[in-house]
């Protein structure tokens, strides 16, 4: 027999739902404590764990996930995007920034030297977006900068704020990004030696 939800689980629990869906971003355990007023992490594991077993027990297209470092996030499941993608208001950030910030995220710390000769002098314009938007920091290391990401970067993608793991993580993502971007070779034909 199930327990019956008190008014204040039903009010907490819908307090949680709304932060994670204004929020579009994964946030910390604190953070989401701090919005249902209480300090016992026990109790917003507890809710929030009740929240993910929701979302779980419901037929939907959208899931709450429990992310590394006590983090959440009210998010499409992945199998919905492909198909909804472009209803998207606008992307984030152009391809350019796009790829100077994966740049930055896989060797960081690095200097800002090493990403202009990387990325070219356009590379400039995208640093000052990234900046502007909250996803990198530039510290002066003599004469040149070095340039890591946030932790608004780390929340905002669903990474690790551990560098090793996140470093791992873009790995697997570029990995299966390469793996989705090859065309399949057929298996009776070898590719040609190269000469």
């Amino acid at each position: 027999m199930a327990v019956e939800e008190t008014k204040e689980e039903k009010r907490d629990l819908a307090l949680l739902e709304a932060a994670l869906y204004v929020a579009g971003r994964p946030l910390d355990l604190k953070t989401l404590a701090s919005v249902i007023k209480t300090r016992s992490k026990n109790k917003a594991q507890r809710l929030l764990q009740k929240l993910i077993d929701t979302y779980r027990g419901r037929d939907t297209s959208i899931e709450v996930l429990s992310l590394q470092d006590e983090r959440y996030v009210l998010q499409l499941k992945a199998e919905f995007t492909p198909d909804v993608r472009r209803l998207a208001l606008r992307p984030l950030l152009s391809v350019g920034p796009l790829k100077t910030l994966s740049y930055i995220a896989y060797r960081q710390p690095v200097s800002q030297t090493m990403v202009i000769d990387v990325r070219g002098q356009h590379v400039y314009d995208h640093l000052k977006q990234l900046e502007d938007m909250n996803l990198i920091t530039r510290e002066r290391a003599g004469r040149s900068k070095v340039i890591r990401t946030t932790e608004f970067f780390a929340d905002y993608f669903g990474l690790s704020h551990e560098l090793k793991i996140m470093k791992q993580q873009l790995k697997n993502i570029f990995e299966k990004e390469e793996d989705f971007a090859k065309p399949e070779m057929p298996e009776s034909e070898p590719s040609e030696p190269a000469s």
